[in-house]
């Protein structure tokens, strides 16, 4: 009797493939750390600092334990705290409001463009202007450059210079992608990303990294992630965290940097045969002129609803969706009490409703490809 098989899932992000691409290279790497056991701080978290700062051009680079602990970090650095207003974008991953919260100041919440998912500039001024109405002093904007592509960096520089704020960018989604020819890490005071290892440049645990050309912004940030430690081991001169980089993750992220320029390259092909395939049944994500994106996701925008019974009709067919984000910060219990912008966030509320991303990652064949296109167009015919 003939069976009929299934064919197994394409996966949503493969983690496995880059592994087994890099093999050996990775054992060698952990094998190191094993060897000299300098397990925190050790030396190939120096080396992963210098390759950061050489790829991006930013001229120092602070390795951290994770994406939330870099935002945390220069907040703390730059005396963020209570009465104090910082500016986010409501439709992201909580980390970006949570750290303002948990600096002691405010987040407000502003809108997002409806084509480029990242913030909005018109809703920017606003948040502005609604954190003076409720007595808080605007200290800081932090842009998030979301799913891969870099926010208005020009805009925002703007606004932020006119308001005497300063500039704290969110590249936890986005690091190797450029803004009008620059590699994110080079705008605004700083720049955090995250290496989480669904990322594109992630490592196998939790890390992160910020990025300056600040001199003294850097030598504080270095005390943070120490306990806030001085020039004497147990003179700490400020309040800090545990917040250093694991060896054996930045033994790790060095030999995935080496091979992330193909892999972006890889995403981006994906991106544009899904673009061809789809942009006419869906409202496919468009990069704006002049940027590049690292597509840590590929998110569409569903035409008429239905996105419950689109998801169920993928996963039947192999092909997993998930979605980002179902509830924008400002409609989360953790964050409801927070304020927002004049005028509301229409726009973040209705991509809450209606996107969904589709599996992206380097090493998705064009068979895999193929498969998510057809699921794509059969759910929506």
């Amino acid at each position: 009797m003939n069976q009929h098989l299934r064919s197994e899932p394409v996966a949503f992000i493969d983690i496995g493939a880059q592994r087994r691409r890099l093999g050996t290279k990775i054992d060698d790497a952990v094998a190191r750390v094993l060897t000299h056991c300098q397990f925190i701080n050790g030396p190939e978290v120096t080396q992963l600092e210098a390759d950061l700062a050489a790829y991006c051009g930013a001229k120092h680079v602070v390795a951290c334990a994770s994406g939330t602990d870099a935002l945390l970090m220069v907040l703390m650095a730059q005396g963020v705290g209570p009465g104090d207003a910082v500016i986010c974008p409501s439709f992201t991953f909580c980390a970006t409001g949570e750290v303002v919260a948990l600096a002691g100041a405010t987040p407000v919440f502003v809108d997002v463009d409806e084509t480029t998912f990242n913030i909005n500039i018109a809703s920017l001024k606003a948040g502005i202007a609604t954190a003076k109405k409720l007595g808080l002093k605007p200290k800081a904007i932090v842009p998030v450059d979301l799913f891969g592509q870099s926010a208005d960096h020009d805009a925002i520089a703007e606004v932020a210079k006119s308001e005497g704020l300063f500039v704290l960018d969110d590249a936890a989604q986005s690091f190797g992608a450029t803004y009008k020819g620059r590699r994110l890490g080079t705008f605004g005071l700083a720049t955090a990303t995250s290496f989480f290892p669904a990322k594109p440049l992630g490592c196998f645990g939790d890390g992160g990294a910020i990025f300056t050309d600040d001199a003294a912004l850097a030598e504080r940030l270095r005390s943070i992630r120490v306990h806030g430690q001085g020039t004497e081991k147990y003179d700490n001169v400020r309040l800090g965290l545990t917040a250093r980089l694991d060896t054996m993750q930045a033994a790790i992220l060095i030999e995935k940097l080496k091979i992330f320029d193909d892999e972006i390259e890889a995403r981006n092909k994906v991106a544009s045969r899904y673009f061809d395939a789809l942009h006419n049944i869906v409202t496919p994500p468009r990069v704006a002129d002049g940027n590049t994106s690292v597509w840590a996701q590929y998110t569409i925008r569903l035409p008429r609803g239905g996105r419950d019974a689109f998801a169920e009709g993928l996963k039947a067919q192999g092909v997993p969706t998930a979605i980002y984000y179902p509830k924008s910060m400002h409609q989360q219990t953790a964050y409801k009490h927070y304020p927002t912008a004049e005028g509301g966030l229409p726009v973040s509320e209705k991509l809450s409703e209606d996107v969904i991303s589709l599996p992206m990652h380097a090493y998705l064949d064009q068979a895999a490809q193929d498969r998510v296109i057809k699921a794509v167009r059969e759910a929506l015919s």
